[in-house]
């Protein structure tokens, strides 16, 4: 605080934040500490989708419930999204994925490299299947941060099960032969990530999966409910109780349970599940166990996701238009866009009015709980809900509900 009772922060915390002269950000206060909220206007992460063509049939892949033409995105465009991005300080995260397989795209080295040579931080994900020692040697000259790698099952079994057209020991012979090629350069990155579905038929590999990844030397595991786009997937989710429970768990109005340190033993076991699985506020030294629910993550982390054509959307669900569950009733999702990148350029489009004004109501989420109710005819599509909200209507979006995560 200086003497007139202004709050300064180190220069470059606040660069990192987006926290520059004239910028508007919230104060939160909660449990006798302020939390502060990076500004809207701060672009902190793009999601590029290289391509929405993959070389496996995924039984979890939304891409068995549309009806979309393939395609691949051109130098031109993302070519166009470097440049664009030049207008941006902090530079922003590249993150690499969407709807299909990224490998896929012939190109997808050539645009690694481009992307670490604009001095962003670079990030991918990809079912690895594709992946075979050249091409690890090319990611590690690139310098990429990280990669991610999906890995839905334990055994060559259990994720052939899953993950339609490959088998498990190729994918770990390539993450073998990525984490002896960097010990022989000397090289901490790409640092790897697992990203794991979970559903009924695969949840008791959670554990070893985990266990495997580390052992290949996986630093950060994302683990995701699966988002039901079938009937069949239906019976595979693991949040029917989470989700009756949504529409109570907003952090200010349950019941607080501070708990200790404790060991996960045999004895502990159930009294923890049972505690985690009812609607309390669990806390531990002060720190949250159980998030808020009904946010928008993509928002909260200062995201945008571009379409391999360069359509802009505010999040990776709304790229594509797709269906899939709420309960037992379906939903359509409609894609929605926030601009075209052949049309504006990424800074026009990220602080257009209208954009800026979405966001705003993303965070507030003042939406109808449709994830929870489900009751009437507006819950059957995201254009428009009982509390005048027009498309695109949030409400049942279970990555608002912190059901479904994407790492």
């Amino acid at each position: 605080m200086d003497d007139q009772g202004k709050l300064t922060l180190p220069p470059e915390v606040a660069k990192r934040f987006g926290l520059i002269p004239g910028s508007s950000f919230e104060i939160e206060e909660l449990d006798q500490k302020l939390y502060l909220h990076s500004p809207n206007s701060f672009l902190r992460r793009i999601n590029i989708e290289p391509t929405n063509q993959c070389n496996l049939g995924c039984l979890t892949c939304m891409r068995n419930v549309w009806n979309e033409p393939a395609g691949w995105m051109s130098q031109s465009t993302f070519s166009k999204i470097l440049c664009d991005l030049q207008e941006f300080t902090p530079s922003p995260l590249i993150y690499f994925g969407g709807y299909g397989e990224p490998f896929s795209h012939p190109e997808i080295l050539s645009m690694l490299q481009q992307a670490k040579s604009s001095g962003a931080s670079v990030e991918i994900i990809t079912n690895a299947t594709l992946l075979n020692e050249e091409t690890i040697r090319a990611l590690c000259q690139i310098g990429i941060n990280r990669l991610w790698v999906s890995i839905d099952g334990a055994t060559p079994a259990s994720y052939a099960d899953i993950r339609l057209g490959d088998t498990l020991p190729g994918v770990i012979a390539s993450l073998e032969f990525l984490a002896k090629h960097k010990a022989n350069l000397g090289l901490t990155e790409p640092r790897l990530g697992i990203a794991f579905v979970a559903m009924r038929r695969n949840i008791a590999d959670l554990p070893a999966v985990i266990k495997l990844g580390a052992s290949l030397g996986a630093d950060q595991f994302s683990v995701s409910n699966v988002l039901a786009h079938t009937p069949e997937l239906r019976q595979e989710i693991l949040y029917e109780t989470a989700l009756d429970l949504g529409a109570q768990r907003t952090t200010e109005n349950l019941p607080r349970i501070n708990l200790p340190r404790l060991d996960f033993t045999p004895e502990t076991r159930e009294t923890l599940l049972q505690l985690f699985a009812g609607p309390y506020r669990l806390t531990t030294e002060n720190q949250s166990l159980v998030p808020a629910v009904r946010l928008c993550p993509f928002v909260e982390d200062g995201s945008l996701s571009i379409r391999w054509d360069g359509a802009v959307s505010p999040c990776p669900p709304l790229l594509h238009t797709h269906s899939h569950f709420l309960e037992n009733h379906p939903r359509l999702s409609k894609a929605f866009s926030v601009g075209d990148l052949m049309q504006q350029s990424l800074r026009e489009i990220w602080f257009s009015q209208a954009y800026l004004e979405l966001r705003g109501i993303l965070h507030d989420f003042d939406f109808s709980p449709c994830a929870t109710c489900n009751s009437c005819e507006m819950s059957q599509q995201n254009l428009e809900d009982c509390l005048g909200n027009l498309h695109p209507t949030c409400g049942g979006c279970l990555w608002a509900q912190g059901l479904i995560k994407c790492p």
